[in-house]
């Protein structure tokens, strides 16, 4: 069954259960849900179906409702865990389809039983969807579910200890908000004791769980100075280090890495590990980790080396971990642990790594490698380990500069221009310093430059889906291209002097109409650098006669016209859409909703103070209420909202096909200018041509003779050749024969030494037996009377033996009946055993035909290869034989032949 069918027959489950709630109802809705989670469609959200939203919206809103059955829920969660694969999917769950409220009010409701596995999943299934995600404290269950959390902490339960740990992490990092209302609780100081006992847990996981929360809550505190002070932070940094490198799991070390990353922004801290004296040794076992062909632990790993490159004092410090060679005992220590290569050749592997997941880690590295060479390339000196590294590091950059197919997509062509951004930055990165550049400048040509540029161009201009997004968009393919293309052209301005033709091709690209995409795009970015980036090209491409000034002026003013729509169109959005509106409770009673709005009523007109009014239970209830009339005001604005935007979208299409239109009309008078003269230029060389082809003919007359006499002298050779073949056969079957008579006569010799020593044993053999058989004999004489008496006894006992045969019989039948039937069965069982073993020798006969078939083939290529030694060998000897001059010679030859 396709994914469509089974989500067209989900959403009729759901309605039908939504409808009556029975239990033959919920064990089909949950059937469904269990089909659909055996798809493993993980990017089923990314398809942006309106089938796949409307199933979604439906299964979190049957999560929220606290009447549907506790089995049901755990199914629903299941499947949206496995829907969460992704960065993308999980914030668009949390954002979207407010999945984060949804599990919290699960987990207040089942509060009280916290052991619950229910809870236990939610808990998993939300620490795995806020993990780098921002929840605001003010979203609905929020309050109550880090209550929750600090509760359950606190219990000293271990089975839930771990996922309430996990989640509190993910929620204090990077949020104030949270950190606030956390810190403002009256169980705060109980709470942080509780922490600070966890630090001597056993499980390592437990540990950077509680030391991520205790630096989110406490680190510009003054427990957190104490916990982090000049004495204890050593021994943190080693705590964190080794479990980065031996810990549990990627969970462990992802969770690890952030805990460093964020101690990093603490310009104390950062201060502290500059000073640490194992530093090069932890961060060397940290790269080791990269020599795994795990993803997820190299793009950690990355992250964490970008992070302390951002910490002046530790740039150094990794420049010469990089880039420095393996000492002898580093190898050995490396091969124990499972690698002995260089951090550096770690680092530039991952550049070409087929795993996947290795694209993102390749930008990575790239950037990595870019602030590290900046740096040891800034130095008074340039030591020769960085340039050595360089010289190795070029060959696999350039050939990251692969050509590309415009064809294959364009998830394709916004990898292949992120990859041309980081390379060619990296590339301007080394040609900040002589030597470096002299490297660059010996390994680029000038062809791959320019290719690079065509098919930039070509993307940029003809590929319909880079034009036609909103130019503002700053992950849009069309600014990616852009950057891509411009960021080449630098790199070409830059080596224009050092490299042979680049300068031509440099001038010849700026001179080029398409060059005005970019360039636009690229001078009303929001970025300083891109605009710097522009500014320095037009420099050099305004004093060019063909540069397209006038197209490029339409198209800035084109874009201006644009931005100055969407910022009108921004002016009137509401500050609504920032903040999602809170679900509410499917089951409320409008009659209940309308008797609170009653009473509210009552007592503002009573004169009640504001004080007791937030006391009363009913508000809450009556903010819901507003709460939803406001999400249906605000759903109704954003459907007007989009309408504009798509009328804004099509006026910027009109706007833009209409530049399109007269840059093409330029490139056609252009194009046609240009066909005009390489017309006149084709009718000089059509004159030309014609002369050197008369020329051409007398020639081709004079070829044609002298290669009717090279045929008539390669008839000769081969009626020779076909002569010596079939003397070459006679000579080869006569050798054989010999060969065969030989052998046979070693084997005749062999046989009759056998039958000579075989004769010699008979003999012995004969006369032992004919001793044997005197002894028989008396012996057989003593047996015939034992058998006599016998005979006699037989008679006797086959009259008591006539008796039993009868009743004997009986049985036999009853027997035989039995024996039928089983014969009947073995008949079956041989029947089908023969077949089996039929097949099972088709296939063993195939296999040995195929092994066999192989092998001739190999020994056919080794005869092939002395036939054509010998055929040459031949071929030399026919000419020897044809250049003597008298038949005498000729015949004295063959015979030594």
């Amino acid at each position: 069954m396709d994914t469509t069918t089974c989500l067209k027959s989900l959403l009729l489950a759901i309605q039908q259960y939504r409808d009556g709630r029975t239990a033959q109802q919920a064990a089909q809705l949950q059937k469904q849900v269990e089909e659909v989670w055996g798809l493993k469609c993980e990017q089923l959200l990314t398809s942006g179906s309106a089938l796949t939203s409307e199933c979604v919206s439906m299964l979190v809103e049957l999560t929220a409702n606290p009447h549907t059955e506790p089995s049901l829920k755990s199914s629903i969660i299941s499947l949206l865990a496995q829907l969460a694969s992704d960065n993308s999917t999980r914030e668009l769950l949390h954002s979207s389809y407010n999945l984060t409220s949804t599990l919290a009010a699960v987990i207040h409701c089942y509060s009280s039983t916290p052991g619950e596995p229910l809870v236990l999943q939610c808990l998993q299934v939300l620490q795995k969807l806020t993990y780098n995600t921002r929840v605001f404290q003010s979203n609905s269950c929020i309050h109550q579910l880090l209550e929750f959390l600090m509760t359950s902490i606190q219990s000293h339960s271990d089975d839930i200890i771990l996922p309430c740990l996990g989640l509190m992490a993910n929620l204090c990092r990077d949020n104030p908000s949270v950190q606030t209302h956390i810190k403002s609780l009256d169980n705060v100081k109980p709470f942080y004791r509780t922490l600070i006992n966890f630090l001597a847990h056993n499980s390592l996981t437990v540990v950077v769980f509680t030391l991520s929360i205790l630096a989110s809550l406490t680190l510009n505190e003054k427990v957190g100075e104490k916990l982090f002070d000049a004495k204890n932070i050593h021994q943190t940094f080693q705590l964190v280090f080794n479990i980065i490198v031996n810990g549990d799991g990627t969970l462990t070390r992802k969770y690890a890495v952030d805990l460093l990353v964020d101690l990093l922004r603490n310009p104390k801290i950062a201060e502290h590990l500059t000073r640490y004296q194992h530093f090069s040794a932890c961060v060397t076992q940290v790269l080791g980790l990269l020599h795994s062909k795990d993803a997820d632990s190299a793009t950690k790993v990355l992250e964490l080396v970008l992070a302390m490159c951002c910490v002046s004092g530790l740039r150094s410090q990794l420049c010469d971990v990089v880039f420095r060679p393996a000492a002898p005992k580093l190898r050995a220590v490396g091969r124990k642990q499972g690698g002995g290569l260089e951090c550096g050749l770690a680092l530039v592997q991952w550049l070409t790594s087929p795993v996947e997941g290795a694209e993102s880690c390749s930008l990575q590295v790239l950037s990595l490698l870019n602030k590290l060479l900046e740096e040891s390339l800034a130095a008074e000196s340039v030591s020769e380990c960085a340039l050595s590294f360089v010289e190795m590091l070029l060959p696999v950059l350039l050939g990251l500069l692969k050509s590309l197919d415009p064809a294959q997509g364009d998830a394709v062509l916004r990898k292949h221009c992120q990859r041309v951004t980081h390379v060619t930055n990296l590339l301007l990165t080394l040609c900040l310093e002589e030597s470096s550049r002299s490297v660059v400048s010996a390994q680029v040509s000038a062809q791959l430059c320019l290719t690079q540029v065509e098919t930039l161009l070509s993307c940029c201009h003809s590929n319909g889906s880079v034009t036609l997004h909103p130019p503002q968009c700053e992950d849009d393919l069309s600014q990616v291209c852009a950057e891509a293309l411009l960021k080449t052209l630098e790199l070409m301005s830059k080596l224009r002097q050092q490299v042979k033709d680049m300068e031509t091709g440099f001038y010849r690209m700026l001179q080029d109409q398409r060059i005005v995409t970019p360039l636009s795009l690229a001078l009303t970015s929001h970025h300083r650098e891109h605009v710097q980036t522009a500014l320095a090209l037009l420099l050099e491409a305004t004093p060019l006669p063909d540069f397209p000034s006038m197209i490029l002026g339409e198209s800035i003013a084109a874009h201006n016209a644009y931005r100055h729509r969407e910022a009108e169109l921004s002016i009137k959005r509401l500050a609504v859409q920032e903040v999602p509106p809170p679900r509410v409770n499917s089951s409320m009673d409008t009659s209940s909703s309308s008797k609170t709005i009653s009473s509210l009523a009552e007592k503002i007109q009573s004169g009640l103070e504001l004080q007791e009014q937030m006391k009363d239970s009913h508000v809450s209830d009556i903010i819901e209420v507003y709460e939803q009339k406001l999400a249906a005001f605000a759903s109704k604005e954003g459907r007007l909202q989009d309408l504009l935007e798509a009328k804004a979208l099509a006026l910027s299409q009109a706007d833009r096909l209409i530049a399109q239109y007269r840059l093409q009309r330029a490139q056609a008078e252009a194009e046609a200018r240009k066909l005009a003269s390489l017309l006149k230029d084709a009718e000089r060389r059509r004159e030309d041509l014609q002369g050197k082809l008369s020329c051409q003919a007398l020639e081709v007359e004079r070829s044609k003779a002298d290669m009717g006499e090279l045929l008539q002298h390669n008839s000769r050779l081969q009626r020779d050749s076909e002569e010596h073949q079939a003397l070459k056969g006679a000579y080869n079957s006569l050798l054989n024969r010999f060969n065969e008579t030989e052998q046979l006569l070693k084997e005749l010799q062999t046989a009759h030494i056998l039958l000579t020593k075989q004769s010699d044993s008979l003999k012995k053999t004969h006369d032992a037996l004919q001793l044997q058989h005197h002894r028989t004999a008396s012996a057989l004489q003593e047996r015939e009377e034992e058998i006599k008496a016998l005979h006699l006894e037989i008679q006797r006992k086959n009259s008591d033996i006539a008796g039993l045969r009868v009743s004997l019989q009986a049985e036999e039948e009853k027997v035989q009946e039995k024996e039928t039937e089983r014969r009947n069965l073995e008949e079956t069982l041989d029947i089908l055993r023969k077949e089996l073993n039929k097949t099972e020798q088709a296939r063993k006969d195939a296999s040995i035909k195929a092994s066999s078939l192989e092998l001739q083939k190999s020994q056919l290529e080794s005869k092939l290869k002395l036939r054509e030694e010998e055929l040459n060998k031949h071929s030399a000897m026919i000419a020897m034989i044809h250049s003597l001059s008298s038949g005498k010679m000729k015949s004295d030859v063959n015979l030594s032949l």
